[in-house]
């Protein structure tokens, strides 16, 4: 099997030279040293909080067969089996550049306000049913994620799928440019990142960078529920993108999301598209959901492998971890249902998580609601929390829990309501989430229900993992 590299290939891409190494066999890629598989490259990229170059030596001990370091860092230290650039990030957007070129697939990249991550799922579950298929893992989405989800394309990759994410204006436009897709999807576009812009009409116009990197005849997939379809459209236009798909619940849908029903833990959709209808069976629960599959649909046709494949597909997708995932922990005659929306939130991600959990019916307990801080917000932030209100008061929660100093104004909002309307559920609200945890481990039984929603900077998915650890399957 051909290798994914070889030191002579990156050491041509690069520009860099080989001190201490021969041309071996690259067949992984790696910028964490806890996770150095046999014949790996490690490259020593400096991050905020670490310094690649620092383990460069535990990666070696681990089986790595090289090491891509700065020529900075060889002059002080010295060493072998490495390959000495002048900049490791650029070096690894070299290689990114070089292995998308030398790929014949076809090629999708999604971004969005919110969603971004499980629609990158669904499509890669469908797209893995034609053929293999190379995806970005977590959300390895940014300036160094998207290079090394990309310099990790195998050559025979039938698909690959990207996700490209951004809190700052020009951030997608070089990310796109290096994956060059077929297919660009936008999830939603919504209030998120508001601290980097001015508006969120400023938000829709940097999604729509997306459109910079497609290749000459490529799709633009948009979800069209949202204010903003206008703004994505003109500079699809701009950019001179062939062709523009829409999906979504709004009558004007290309492909139109006419029906969704409850079936069991799971979902049963009806779309339409071009006087024909077809039928989803969903293992995941929500519109915001549902939306997510009809875009891998979207892209199912459009590789040409037909939907049939695809509509089974999805039948076996379920919510990625953090992301709605949702778990029936101890006894099955009476589980404590956890519903895991831990890993990020924004204005509409909040809001599409909370009209799911309202149709949630706790197994014969309480229904706890527990949210943490949006971030990135701005000076909108406590406004926007504020406005979360209604959507709260609809989920039906029993009680709920609010966690950081901007959900004070969230707290504040439902404490005046609840002077007026005793229904209003009582609200404790805490700081960090290192001082809800014993209040919430030690109320919560088998029975209740729970959610849990909040941008990753909480870090509430201790507190998912704590509640896991504590009420374990039995």
């Amino acid at each position: 099997m051909t290798p994914l590299w070889t030191v002579a290939e990156v050491i041509k891409v690069t520009g860099g030279r080989a001190e201490g190494l021969s041309d071996v066999p690259l067949t992984s890629i790696s910028i964490d040293s806890r996770e150095i598989a046999p014949e790996a490259l490690f490259i020593a990229i400096k991050g905020d909080v670490h310094d690649g170059h620092d383990f460069v030596a535990r990666s070696l001990a681990a089986g790595a067969s090289a090491a891509l370091v700065s020529e900075a860092w060889f002059s002080a230290n010295g060493g072998r089996q490495l390959i000495v650039v002048p900049d490791p990030l650029k070096a690894l957007g070299q290689m990114a550049v070089a292995a998308r070129a030398r790929n014949r697939g076809q090629i999708v990249a999604v971004t969005g306000s919110a969603g971004k991550t499980t629609t990158k799922e669904a499509i890669r579950t469908v797209l893995a049913a034609f053929g293999p298929t190379h995806y970005s893992i977590k959300s390895f989405n940014n300036h160094w994620g998207v290079p090394l989800m990309l310099a990790r394309l195998p050559r025979e990759a039938q698909f690959g799928v990207f996700e490209i994410g951004m809190n700052h204006a020009g951030e997608i436009t070089p990310l796109v440019k290096m994956v060059r897709p077929h297919v660009a999807v936008i999830t939603t576009v919504a209030a998120a990142h508001l601290e980097f812009f001015s508006s969120v009409a400023e938000i829709a116009a940097a999604k729509a960078e997306i459109f910079l990197g497609l290749e000459p005849g490529g799709t633009a997939v948009l979800n069209c529920d949202h204010e903003y379809l206008h703004i994505l459209f003109g500079h699809a236009r701009a950019a001179e993108v062939g062709r523009v798909i829409t999906y979504g619940f709004d009558d004007s849908a290309d492909w139109r999301i006419n029906r969704v029903d409850a079936a069991g833990s799971g979902t049963r959709v009806e779309v339409f598209h071009e006087g024909q209808r077809h039928f989803l069976n969903l293992q995941v629960a929500g519109r915001h959901m549902v939306a997510n599959a009809v875009a891998a649909l979207i892209v199912a046709q459009l590789s040409g492998e037909g939907l049939s494949t695809a509509i089974e597909a999805l039948a076996g997708f379920g919510a990625p971890e953090g992301r709605g995932l949702t778990l029936r922990l101890g006894p099955s005659e009476k589980p404590l249902l956890l519903v895991d929306e831990s890993y990020n939130a924004n204005v509409a991600s909040m809001n599409a998580a909370m009209d799911l959990y309202r149709s949630v019916t706790p197994p014969g307990g309480r229904k706890v609601l527990i949210l943490g801080d949006m971030l990135e917000l701005g000076p909108q932030g406590p406004s926007l929390h504020a406005g979360l209100l209604g959507a709260v008061l609809a989920t039906g929660a029993t009680e709920v829990y609010l966690v950081g100093p901007v959900m004070k104004s969230l707290a504040d909002a439902l404490d005046e309501r609840r002077q007026s309307d005793r229904d209003v559920p009582p609200v404790t609200h805490f700081a960090s989430v290192d001082e809800i945890a014993g209040s919430v481990l030690t109320g919560l039984a088998y029975g209740d229900a729970v959610m849990v929603k909040g941008s990753n900077g909480v870090r509430l998915a201790g507190l998912v993992q704590q509640i896991r650890d504590k009420f374990t399957d039995v």
